[in-house]
């Protein structure tokens, strides 16, 4: 962390609470912008998605069996 990011910790942290919180919010959303070319590349993909799953060339796996598979590989 940059001596100029220290200074600004060490001050956001006299703020009060409401402050630093507001504050929190607003650099984390500074963090991630939307990317509207992005988004369209994944909704193209869920709507193909939908799409094989109502032709049947797609099949659903249970959310339960995804996660006990998941917890397998930990």
């Amino acid at each position: 962390m940059t001596t100029s990011a220290k200074y600004v910790l060490n001050q956001a942290l006299k703020l009060p609470v409401s402050d630093r919180a507001a504050l929190v919010e607003n650099l984390i959303l500074s963090l991630d912008k939307p990317d509207p070319s992005l988004d369209a590349q994944w909704l193209k993909e869920a709507e193909d998605r939908f799409a094989a799953y109502r032709t049947d060339e797609l099949t659903a796996i249970d959310a339960g069996q995804v996660f006990a598979d998941l917890g397998k590989q930990v």
